[in-house]
């Protein structure tokens, strides 16, 4: 501690106690990690019995491998775990869970990636990679790292069994940035309580490119030969409301025509700076 401490010395660095996670920090989270070229995830089928339509060749899919990514994350809250299989046409099956006791990062780590691998075999799938952010569990099950730590070891052991269901896996070490739906999926986990006795919605994702509602006057039903702004200019001119007016519309009025001055017989709109 004493040599760190020398180290460190000629850094000005400031200990701050953690802050409370506001539910904000859930949107912003996700918001901060949008990705251009990133397609929603779509839970919706027009035929509840029909899950796929495509056309390819027979066995060209098969031979091509899924990918699974995992992640653990831990705080306050407790631990969570995600993963996400993504098939070779690009569709995502995202999975979190929760752990009710307690557990190392690095067996957190291990439960996020054996959640994924038996995923993966419950889907019977053959080939398979594994990415993950975590450089200890996927270089360990690469063989390249010795594990040592005696809580790991089991899980080490229950992975190599796992694998041999499939045809074909690898292990691929990735980086946190590039690791960002598992990462996303647990964090977000460990960020909620989850009520056991209700069951959770799946997670949908959507990205909008244009806005969610849009009215046309052109198309309104009940056409008149004013402007839309007519009841405005009465009331702006002469105070008076429209036919059959109630008094919430009265006072929407009232507020809409406080912003607008009538010169001559042209209606202007006072904007903030006070420009008409």
């Amino acid at each position: 501690m004493a040599r760190w401490q020398i180290l460190l010395f000629e850094f000005d660095i400031v200990y701050v106690n953690q802050k409370a996670v506001k539910g904000s920090a859930i949107v912003d989270f996700l918001a901060s990690r949008a990705l251009k070229d990133y397609e929603p995830l779509n839970f919706d089928f027009p035929n509840e019995d029909l899950m796929c339509i495509a056309t390819t060749e027979e066995g060209a899919l098969e031979e091509l491998p899924w990918k699974l990514n995992f992640d653990g994350a831990s705080n306050a809250v407790g631990n969570r775990i995600g993963a996400v299989l993504v098939s070779p046409n690009g569709d995502y099956y995202p999975f979190i869970s929760k752990l009710d006791f307690d557990y190392t990062n690095n067996m957190v780590e291990y439960k996020a990636c054996i959640m994924g691998v038996r995923a993966a075999i419950e889907r019977k799938i053959k080939v398979l990679e594994v990415y993950g952010n975590f450089a200890l569990v996927i270089y360990q099950l690469k063989g390249e790292w010795e594990t040592r730590d005696p809580k790991l070891i089991d899980y080490r052991k229950l992975v190599l069994e796992l694998v041999k269901e499939f045809d074909d896996i690898t292990f691929h070490y990735l980086l946190r940035d590039e690791n960002q739906i598992a990462d996303a999926l647990a964090t977000l986990a460990s960020m909620i309580k989850v009520n056991k006795q209700k069951d959770v919605k799946p997670i949908q994702m959507s990205i909008y490119e244009i806005p969610a509602h849009c009215y046309n006057i052109e198309e309104d039903e009940e056409k008149d030969d004013h402007p839309w702004y007519h009841d405005i200019l009465q009331y702006v001119k002469n105070r008076e409301y429209p036919d059959q007016a109630s008094e919430n519309d009265k006072r929407t009025l009232r507020r809409l025509a406080i912003d607008y001055v009538l010169d001559g017989d042209i209606l202007y709109k006072r904007r903030k700076d006070q420009v008409l």
